[in-house]
């Protein structure tokens, strides 16, 4: 690879030191071999300074409690499922809070998102700043360098702003301690970050390593920054040439081991292909650089029913599931095997009705991404093309039920007549298991999802963006074309124009991007831009404005705003998922799975939640006027609702 650092080379340097009979190397020296002007001397120098910022990119998606999760958790697909744990955030009106954002797993990766965020930014704007100092064989060399760091400081500020709002606006290298940040102005940002991916998107080409910043990456990131900033002809332009240089996949040709397209665009070989043109970006985890910090992708940890905590039980009331089958004489990953077939899941991210039932209508019944395709009626236990899993495709497969010679041992799961709330919320509901299921070859049992490359970025989101790019315009026949050209390449019918919604675009967001898309972040944005432009909203026929976006000036947790109507955000995620329904306008209805244990089995969100609070740590520890959310406790010593700082927007020469 172009950014290899030869530490081989190196390690000769260094034998051929040691063996000398010089002994000027006990010196003391400076540690200078990789200092800075040492190293950002070239494009090849800058580019293994941005290593470290694809890397932070790969953590948002891998792990024990991933924090893609709590994106899908804050929003209307999914809720954290673990009630059970007493630091799990559920009821966001008491739990979410400036000193609440803890980096458990079991709790939430909000204060990940801050923190790692100005980290991104930080590698970027290290390698902007010291590119003055480089040499390079020409300037379009010197160009995709700054590309790659503009596309890397966008893409954290793209969250950012739409995570928690005006934030601090960073755009060189921080070489001395600083401690007076200010919030800046989240338009103002976006509004930079814009002319900033149009100069990246000019001057990063294609032509890189799997998991480096490519033009197409640029292209997206900058189509999402036209909807922010109202540039909707622009984000159609791009989205045309995105898809021109990046056509979609439209036949199986990655993984042998299905007919189903969706199971073989997400089989690790696709996401590994240099042949699979519909990439735009992915994050890298393989085998081969497990030594190098490489994480597994732990999906079917993260979103797989926990069917193995013995809340499984068979009709009459024994345990039914088990993981270790080693003396079962049918062999080890066998049919009774769910551990290998599903993976030993702890449904840390629970799925909402909308996303398991809502969205899957008769216009989806032969959509390769849904829960009815691949179901062989002559072969029930032909799983081979099915799209998801339920929990009747798996087995009793207690060892203790075959010696007590069980008439249910070997059979498929029957739902127990008396599961309780708390145990269905873990432990009973179906999967997307073409997306999550991840072999791990590093493993014998206890599968939770292996090394493997991860889409972050694919032409198919272009298409999403252009519908609603369109639909933003008013033009729902384009708007619903662009919709088609997704759900056709799935198997779905053809939506009409007068289909073609908010309702659509998000329900086939949802079906394409699950585990992906950051679904919290794209609904503030949308929320944001109904606010911004006034237009009426079809869903629910209401107007929305930045006037109580967070709804009036709250008191903090003590007194949460839970009107309906002062944001797009709070209204969707209450009416769609079922788990922090509200019912008939009050805040009096509202999931309680019943650990009263932990006091944490209660779903509840309220309109301020739209934000997440800026973590206190951020502002106690700070001299400049950073701002609190409202609806937040706010710490008295320091000011607030200071008028937002606006960046003088640099053009870069674009108009």
């Amino acid at each position: 690879m172009k950014r290899t650092i030869s530490y081989i080379a190196a390690a000769a340097t260094a034998a051929t030191l040691l063996c000398s009979c010089d002994k000027s190397w006990l010196d003391p020296k400076p540690l200078s071999f990789f200092a800075p002007e040492n190293t950002y001397v070239n494009s090849e120098g800058l580019e293994a300074a941005l290593v470290a910022a694809e890397r932070n990119m790969r953590h948002e998606f891998f792990g024990d409690g991933a924090p893609i999760l709590t994106e899908m958790f804050t929003s209307d697909i999914a809720v954290n499922g673990k009630t059970d744990a007493s630091s799990s955030m559920c009821d966001f009106i008491t739990q979410m809070t400036p000193t609440g954002l803890g980096t458990s797993v079991d709790n939430n990766q909000m204060s990940w998102y801050w923190s790692e965020g100005f980290k991104g930014i930080k590698y970027a704007n290290t390698a902007l700043d010291r590119r003055f100092n480089a040499t390079f064989e020409s300037e379009a060399e010197e160009n995709e360098v700054i590309g790659k760091c503009y596309f890397h400081r966008a893409y954290r500020y793209y969250k950012l702003i739409h995570q928690f709002g005006d934030v601090p606006w960073i755009d060189h290298e921080i070489q001395t301690p600083e401690d007076n940040f200010s919030s800046y102005d989240r338009f103002s940002i976006a509004e930079q970050c814009y002319y900033d991916m149009e100069f990246a998107y000019e001057w990063v080409s294609d032509d890189n390593d799997m998991g480096a910043i490519s033009k197409g990456a640029c292209g997206l990131l900058l189509m999402k920054f036209c909807l922010v900033t109202g540039r909707y002809d622009r984000a159609i332009e791009v989205g045309r040439e995105v898809v021109a240089a990046h056509p979609m996949i439209y036949t199986k040709q990655f993984d042998n081991t299905s007919g189903n397209l969706m199971l073989d665009l997400h089989s690790r070989a696709a996401k590994s292909s240099i042949a699979n043109t519909e990439i735009l970006h992915v994050v890298v985890s393989t085998l081969d650089t497990k030594d190098q910090g490489s994480d597994r992708i732990q999906t079917m940890r993260n979103g797989v029913p926990y069917w193995a905590n013995g809340s499984i039980k068979t009709p009459d009331g024994q345990t039914g599931c088990t993981i270790d089958l080693q003396s079962e004489t049918n062999g080890k990953y066998g049919v009774l095997d769910n551990d290998y077939n599903v993976g030993r899941g702890i449904a840390t991210m629970r799925p909402s009705a909308y996303y398991q039932y809502e969205i899957w209508t008769d216009k989806e019944k032969n959509d390769m991404r849904g829960p009815y395709y691949g179901i062989n009626a002559d072969n029930p236990e032909d799983l081979s093309q099915k799209s998801w899993r339920e929990m009747e495709d798996l087995y009793y497969n207690n060892l203790s039920l075959k010696d007590k010679q069980s008439e249910y041992y070997g059979k498929h799961l029957i739902r127990p007549a008396g599961m309780i709330v708390a145990d269905s919320t873990r432990c009973w509901f179906r999967w997307p298991h073409y997306i999550l299921y991840v072999p791990d070859e590093t493993e014998t049992s206890d599968w939770k999802g292996g090394y493997t490359p991860w889409y972050v970025y694919r032409s198919a989101e272009a298409y999403l963006i252009m519908a609603e790019a369109y639909y933003w315009k008013g033009d729902s026949a384009n708007c619903a074309a662009m919709l088609n050209e997704v759900r056709r390449r799935a198997g779905a019918e053809d939506l009409s124009a007068s289909e073609a919604g908010i309702s659509a675009i998000l329900a086939e967001r949802a079906r394409e991007l699950f585990y992906s898309e950051p679904r919290h972040v794209e609904l503030v944005r949308m929320s944001y831009m109904y606010a911004r432009t006034g237009k009426t909203c079809e869903w629910n026929g209401r107007q929305y404005s930045m006037d109580n976006f967070s709804g009036p000036e709250g008191t903090g947790t003590t007194n949460p705003c839970t009107d309906e109507g002062y944001n797009f955000y709070y209204d969707w995620v209450v009416a769609h998922n079922d788990f922090y329904y509200k019912g008939n306008g009050t805040n009096t209805q509202y999931s309680d799975t019943g650990y009263v244990q932990y006091a944490k089995g209660i779903f509840r969100i309220a309109v301020h939640n739209v934000l997440w609070p800026v973590p206190e740590s951020a502002i106690v520890d700070n001299k400049g006027d950073l701002n609190q959310n409202e609806g937040y406790v706010k710490v008295a010593s320091h000011p607030y609702n200071v008028e937002p700082i606006h960046i003088e927007v640099d053009k870069h020469g674009y108009e």
